[in-house]
């Protein structure tokens, strides 16, 4: 490290964001975080956590935090939409720990970024800062924001999200485009439904055009759900943020009368549409380089939207810790994120039909293969879960 250690701009105080900034504060990088909204805003769903992503977070100090606010599933088990009947079922904690240093989690967004965000200091967190552009000059980077800020940094890093201005200014805006399916989310406290005997795991449901999936969060105090279904087109003026319970369960009408039970007891549902974008053949120019899904957002379908730009923030950090040009360590940082994050890009978009399939001949197939093969079982996701992103080698397959 030089004596001056390297200025590091993160743009958007997300998951990826916040915890790429820990990362690098961690390497001993001044980092200083910009989010354009006001305050950071703790909403969302719960995330299926892998092993892969609390790894690093233990690493940051922050395992107590999440293993505190989060639950430790015990199970996965998948399971036909009608009737219930098992396609897979097997171990999840204390597997995951034994085989990989790390649980499984599952955490509500607002609890996982109420931990992460708690180390950063307050003044190197720069809220209501909207980016308006920015220029590499070579040996550093100009950025200015709508509010008249102007900052000078030796690397900018655009946390930004789907919509990110840095990717924008990087290789042009292009709007993402919608993917063909909406989700139903929602939470329910526990108490509603502790006739069920839900089992501590995570259930997920396929089906014709759709699948579902529930697990406890927030110590497990509630049940989070998510449900997808597909639609040819999302128009923004006919669908609200918010949507009745009623609708959702209309959205998953024939299915299983757990599932029923469990959209009932939810106060109110939210709906959002699922957009994506052709993988980058690359993420960075100079010292301005992507992460999360500023550069790679992926189908939640394999649980790894979150975790991928949590791993992220790991390598980036140590390429930039290694020293040399930081031109030179932000292509190193995209040849080893690259292959990783593509191949889950394409995984991800693959489950999308592979969980909808109508009920037929393929759909019999498919059943058939996930009994025998149980490729959801963390011993069989080594390449996974065991993956080290801070390792400085190509990753095998």
């Amino acid at each position: 490290m030089p004596s001056e250690p390297l200025r590091i701009a993160v743009i958007g105080a997300g998951i990826g964001g916040l915890t790429a900034a820990l990362s690098l504060r961690q390497r001993g990088f001044a980092v200083e975080v910009y989010e354009q909204a006001p305050e950071l805003t703790h909403i969302g769903g719960g995330i299926n956590m892998g092993p892969n992503a609390a790894r690093v977070l233990r690493g940051l100090g922050l395992g107590p935090g999440i293993e505190t606010e989060g639950v430790l599933p015990l199970t996965f088990h998948q399971r036909r939409w009608q009737d219930g009947r098992t396609l897979q079922y097997g171990p999840l904690n204390p597997d995951c720990e034994r085989l990989y240093g790390a649980p499984h989690v599952t955490i509500h967004r607002a609890d996982l970024l109420a931990v992460i965000s708690a180390p950063l200091p307050q003044q190197h967190l720069h809220l209501g800062h909207r980016l308006a552009g920015f220029a590499d000059r070579g040996g550093r980077v100009e950025a200015w924001f709508d509010n008249g800020t102007r900052i000078e940094t030796d690397v900018l890093v655009g946390a930004d999200g789907i919509h990110s201005g840095v990717r924008a200014g990087l290789f042009g805006d292009e709007a993402p485009q919608f993917a063909g399916c909406v989700a139903y989310r929602g939470l329910v406290p526990v108490e509603r439904i502790a006739d069920l005997g839900l089992e501590l795991g995570s259930q997920s449901w396929v089906g014709p055009g759709g699948h579902l999936v529930h697990y406890f969060v927030s110590r497990r105090r509630l049940l989070n759900f998510v449900g997808w279904t597909e639609h040819d087109e999302w128009n923004r003026e006919d669908w609200t943020d918010r949507a009745t319970v009623e609708r959702a369960r209309a959205a998953f009408t024939g299915w299983h009368p757990q599932l029923h039970r469990i959209i009932s007891a939810a106060d109110t549902c939210f709906i959002w549409a699922l957009f994506d974008r052709e993988p980058l053949p690359r993420w960075s120019q100079g010292r301005v380089t992507l992460l999360g899904d500023a550069c790679h957002p992926m189908y939640p379908f394999m649980g790894q939207g979150a975790a991928m730009s949590i791993e992220d923030g790991a390598c980036l950090a140590a390429c930039l810790a290694a020293g040399g040009d930081p031109a030179e360590a932000l292509l190193r940082y995209e040849r080893l994120r690259l292959p990783r994050v593509t191949r889950l890009q394409q995984m991800s978009r693959a489950n999308k039909t592979r969980f909808h399939l109508p009920d037929g001949p393929a759909q019999q197939a498919r059943d058939a293969e996930w009994s025998r093969a149980a490729d959801r079982a963390p011993d069989a996701l080594r390449w996974l879960y065991a993956h080290d992103p801070a390792a400085l080698e190509p990753a095998e397959a």
